[in-house]
């Protein structure tokens, strides 16, 4: 298993060959007390090539949190509130249904109309109107799906957000971004030398990445909206591991002279770098705390791996984990009262998730060889890369461990996943 994601990344990748394909999703698992829920055809989804129920019905199966009744047979399928026969949704054992419907209108764009109701009550629980083009058909799917589950659980969805990750095609490198399901892979950049650590910043519109196309470990930000790509650091020696400040104004970056890797801090226009550790050891793979006070990182100060937190604005270090020799990859959970990062455990390296407060720690992931976790927006779920038949692959866990995917893609390696936030 790796302690630095620069030193090791060749490993990722050897006699790796990847399409750009959407990622295939397997699901294992569930809460023992799923709640019972009807996703009823939308009228008219033919309009649509992505048919807007089953898109809202896959992420709900996903979560794991639902059981989404099977609607084929159903004398009455309503799409519409008042059609509902609430007796016969009941007798199917429906805690809440929706119904909705698709309906071209001018300028090749679409009206999507749903409801969510309560099958027990028979009240509204949520309904919404939206405008799009057929562009936007998956996304507004999953924003259904994100308030369909906030109205249900209490808690916010994941499901309208995206996902970027690493690929590699015969020699040349990929960083793709998709949907959270796997669909609608995009490449941001592609090179015939390594690509690594990628990182969504707060908002959601750029990516920092490290890129190896000058021969040479350099930091770069990309706009995903302008396509716009600017150089954030291209010191002497090795510039890596970058992560976003909470605020989006800085980032955390690593540095290499020598043999010593060290933590440092610059703004996001490439200005005012300040060293944060300073010390004989190897301090890499920082992240900030959710409140921006603090930076977690990587080190061998101690003599072994483990995780240690230092002011963002430097000091005196302190240890974060001390149950196990080999901890590295932090990081948050957006509440910023967990900490997800992997462990050697008798040999094999796994998913941990450590409750801060209580120092309490659980393994999650059942792999050998997993590595660099990232949560999702809501902290419910944390992706990870592993490894299936000697391949790179993505998989993902909820934070209790009760629910496991795996996103499968036929060809080659996955590597390096990095969950960005909601999509506004």
């Amino acid at each position: 298993m790796k302690l630095f994601k620069l030193m090791a990344f060749l490993a990722s990748f050897l006699a790796a060959n990847i399409s750009y394909a959407a990622l295939d999703i397997e699901i294992s698992g569930g809460s023992a007390q799923q709640i019972p829920i009807a996703i009823v055809p939308f009228a008219n989804a033919g309009a649509t090539k992505d048919n807007m129920s089953e898109i809202i019905s896959a992420d709900l199966k996903r979560s794991g949190l639902f059981r989404v009744l099977e609607t084929r047979g159903m004398a009455n399928l309503p799409t519409t509130p008042s059609q509902i026969k609430y007796a016969e949704w009941v007798a199917l054992q429906a805690q809440a249904l929706t119904v909705g419907s698709v309906e071209p209108i001018a300028g090749g764009r679409f009206k999507v109309s749903f409801q969510l109701m309560d099958a027990l009550k028979q009240t509204q629980l949520a309904g919404m109107d939206y405008q799009i083009t057929h562009n936007q058909v998956r996304t507004t799917a999953h924003k259904i799906a994100d308030i369909i589950y906030q109205k249900l659980t209490g808690e916010p969805g994941a499901f309208a957000s995206r996902i970027a990750y690493i690929t590699k095609i015969g020699k040349r490198y990929a960083l793709q971004v998709a949907d959270a399901d796997g669909f609608n892979p995009q490449t941001v950049v592609s090179s015939n030398e390594p690509i690594i650590s990628p990182a969504w910043s707060p908002d959601g519109s750029k990516l920092a990445y490290v890129s190896f196309e000058k021969k040479k470990p350099i930091i770069f930000v990309q706009s995903l909206t302008s396509g716009k790509r600017e150089v954030l650091a291209n010191f002497k020696g090795n510039n890596s591991a970058p992560s976003w400040s909470p605020d989006g104004s800085k980032l955390a970056i690593v540095l290499t002279y020598g043999a010593n890797s060290q933590v440092h801090t610059i703004n996001a226009n490439g200005s005012g770098l300040k060293l944060i550790t300073k010390s004989n050891a190897i301090d890499t793979e920082p992240v900030f705390s959710p409140d921006g006070s603090h930076i977690y990182f990587s080190s061998d100060r101690g003599g072994k791996p483990q995780i240690y937190k230092v002011a963002v604005d430097g000091g005196t270090p302190s240890r974060v984990t001390f149950e196990g020799a080999y901890n590295v990859s932090p990081k948050f959970s957006p509440d910023g009262k967990s900490l997800a990062y992997i462990r050697n455990d008798g040999g094999k390296f796994k998913v941990a998730l450590q409750d801060l407060a209580t120092g309490q720690v659980q393994l999650l992931s059942e792999g050998s060889q997993d590595e660099s976790p990232s949560f999702a927006p809501n902290g419910r779920v944390i992706l990870y890369a592993s490894k299936v038949r000697g391949r790179g692959a993505l998989a993902a866990v909820s934070s209790d461990g009760k629910v496991r995917q795996r996103l499968n893609d036929a060809v080659g390696d996955v590597r390096e996943p990095a969950w960005g936030p909601l999509l506004n």
